[in-house]
Parts: C-alpha cells; structure tokens; sequence
C-alpha cells in the first residue's frame, strides 16, 4: 500500500490504522490526538483523489467535487469518524471511505456533475467521550449550538471547548448550510436483519425514535434477618417486578417496539441489608412516535401504581429523547429499482439505532443504505463486513449518485 489506499479492503485497514487497539479495536474519539491524526489522513487522501477539501469550524471535514453551475445545490455524503472505546473499524468509517472512493470514480467516469457532490467526514456521533451524540450533524442542521456544550466535560475533567479549542477548532459558531439538497449516509447494519435474512442491502424506511429513563425505587434499609417479609419496603423487590412487568408489557406490541434494562444500581449494597434505594434505566424505541409516546405513559403508570400499592416511593426522569425520522420514499424507490436491476438483494428495514441521517431528515430529503454485519456485531473489535458486501453497497452509492448528479 501507498501513502493513500487505492481500493475499500485497503483503505478500512489504513483508516483503523489510526487508533489501532492491540485487541484489534480501534479507539478514536473527539478531538483526542488519534481523531485529528485520522482527520488530517483523510484530508490528504481527498486532496490525492482531487476533491477541494475544508473543515467547519467545530471539525467537521468535507471534500466536493464541485458542479461547474455557480447555483448548484449539494448532496452530502458520509458518516462519522469517531469510535466507542475499542470499537470496530467499520462502524462510521466505511460510509466515509465509500464516499470518496464513489466521487473518485464518477470524477474518472464522467467528470463534473450537475449538482455539488460532497463527502463529510462528520468530527462525532458517538457521543463517547462527551455525553453529547451526533455533534457534528447537529451542528450542521440547527439542532444544537455552542451554548449546549458550555458545561460538558468528559471523564476526565477536560471540557468540551477546551478539547475542540486544543484540537484547532470551536474558534466561532457553525452556521447552518442552505445548500444542502441531499443527505446519503451509507452504513453498516450493526444487527443481524440482512445476515438472517440473507439480503446484501438494507433500505432504510426510518431511524427509530429513542426516549431513556431513570427509575429511583426508594424503600427502607432494615436488617435482613429481623424484619419480617411482610413488613419490608424493599426496593429491589419492587424494582424487580417493575422489570420484570415492563418486559412483559411488551409483547403487547410488535416486534419493532423494543426496550431494556441497560443499567441497575442498589444501596446500600451490603449482602445482609435491605435495600433502600434502586435506580435502573429504560431504553426503549420505536419508529412511530405516538406509539412510542404511549407505551412509556403506559410503563411509568404501571411503575407508579404497583410503588403506591407496596409503600414505595418512585421518581422518573427521561433524561434522553430523540424523535424518529422517516427516509425519503423517492430516494428508496430509487435504491430498490437499482437493486432490482443489478439483480443485488434487498430489504425494507428500520433502523434500531441513531445515526446522523435521523438528524438530516429534518432539514432535506435524507436515506441511509445498510449492508450486511457478521452475526449482527458492532462496537466491538468482532465487527465484521465481507469485501464483497462493502463493494455491493458502493457500487449502489454509486448508481444512486450517478442518476442524482448526472442525469438531471
């Protein structure tokens, strides 16, 4: 391999190059030197293939083949560049990679396009290092502002503008662009959906609406072999049964409404006290906001009454909400003729987990094409894609691109 890679199997090795883990993850998160090192990478890899690059302010990284009409609009293409702590090297990095690779080839094939077609490298999504997802489309699309990151700091103690400000940037504040006429993000499926049902695309109807709670369960501490049974305010126990009711009230629903427990805290935690205090999560999701809405009014009433009826007190706070997105229908039905047509395999899904599509819906026709993850594992170093499936989905990238920028 040269300075640049030349083809996709190449450049997802040389990418996870750049926080390379010896447990063969890849660490790569906000404004930490690694993220910069892979930034400016790819900065230079663009420039090679003779895209006119720029950062925004806050980091995000773009590189355009421009149209030769000064009032062209712009589709955007990419994903994001940060990782979870050793996570895999093509969640993220793969929508980047085939972005540039796709623009390489239409520059070579049939030279400049009718309309802007631009590659971003977004600078975060994970929301790994800061408790703060998606800050580069968020900025991008009015959702957030310098003003949410004013009192953030990450795990240790650094803040979120001394970070940006160290890594060169969050010198002034991100306007939000009016150009943009598209938004394609090409991903990996993180699930086990396409394997399952052995199909090399994902169409994505929509990206799931997410709201997380934090249940407190409080009780009474008292000795464990004193106090008779019938006479405990338990909070374990009655946190248990709310879990355990919550599950259940799912079934209730259809096989898209999922939910769990991620996180489950006890005091005083001392093997012969009764708890007093349990604080646990809930995570659920769901493409449809109403129905998502009425399910957790639904499991908070639920919570509440069985704490009344066994002298519990119970606080609950969402502290987290995003709401669905739906993709363009166009867009799809174009995605699914050029899988017809090229006799490639695909599937009508929705997405279970955030991506910076959910945040470009708001503001211009967006989709997301999902490819095939071995036995459905990602942010781990187990992720996997076969060169095979990478290829499939470019070349879709590439035929969808071709019709939007070429033949208009």
């Amino acid at each position: 391999m040269g300075q640049f890679p030349t083809n996709l199997g190449e450049a997802i090795e040389w990418l996870a190059s750049f926080g390379g883990e010896p447990d063969a993850g890849v660490t790569r998160t906000l404004y930490t030197q690694t993220w910069k090192e892979a930034q400016q990478a790819l900065k230079g890899w663009m420039e090679e293939t003779g895209l006119l690059t720029n950062y925004d302010s806050i980091g995000n990284l773009f590189g355009r083949l421009p149209s030769p009409y000064s009032n062209a609009q712009t589709i955007l293409i990419g994903s994001h560049v940060d990782t979870v702590k050793s996570g895999g090297k093509y969640d993220g990095a793969y929508g980047i990679i085939a972005g540039i690779l796709a623009l390489d080839f239409l520059k070579k094939q049939y030279g400049q396009p009718k309309i802007n077609l631009e590659v971003v490298s977004f600078c975060e999504e994970e929301g790994s290092r800061f408790p703060l997802a998606c800050w580069g489309s968020g900025m991008m699309t009015g959702v957030y502002s310098l003003r949410d990151i004013s009192t953030i700091k990450d795990s240790d103690g650094i803040s979120f503008e001394t970070a940006m400000m160290a890594a060169g940037f969050g010198i002034s504040e991100l306007r939000v662009r009016n150009d943009i006429q598209t938004f394609i993000e090409l991903h990996i499926e993180q699930g086990p959906t396409l394997e399952k049902v052995e199909k090399s695309i994902g169409i994505v109807k929509a990206i799931v609406g997410q709201k997380r709670f934090r249940i407190t369960v409080i009780g009474e501490s008292n000795h464990v072999g004193t106090t008779s049974m019938k006479w405990r305010r338990d909070a374990l126990h009655g946190a248990i049964n709310m879990i355990h009711g919550l599950y259940e009230s799912v079934k209730e629903y259809d096989e898209d409404l999922v939910t769990s427990v991620g996180q489950l805290f006890v005091e005083p935690n001392v093997p012969n006290v009764i708890p007093n205090q349990v604080q646990f999560t809930v995570d659920a999701r769901y493409p449809n906001e109403s129905v998502l809405r009425s399910f957790c009014q639904e499991f908070t009433v639920m919570f509440e009454t069985y704490a009344k009826k066994h002298d519990l007190d119970i606080k609950v706070e969402m502290w987290h909400e995003v709401q669905p997105a739906q993709m363009d229908r166009k867009l799809n039905e174009i995605i699914q003729s050029i899988c017809t047509h090229s006799n490639i395999p695909s599937h009508w899904m929705n997405s279970g987990a955030g991506h910076d599509a959910q945040l470009f819906a708001r503001i211009c026709p967006t989709t997301i094409l999902f490819v095939p993850s071995k036995g459905g594992i990602s942010h781990s170093p187990l992720e996997y894609t076969s060169t095979q499936d990478l290829e499939k989905g470019m070349e879709v990238l590439i035929q969808l691109l071709h019709q939007l920028a070429y033949n208009r």
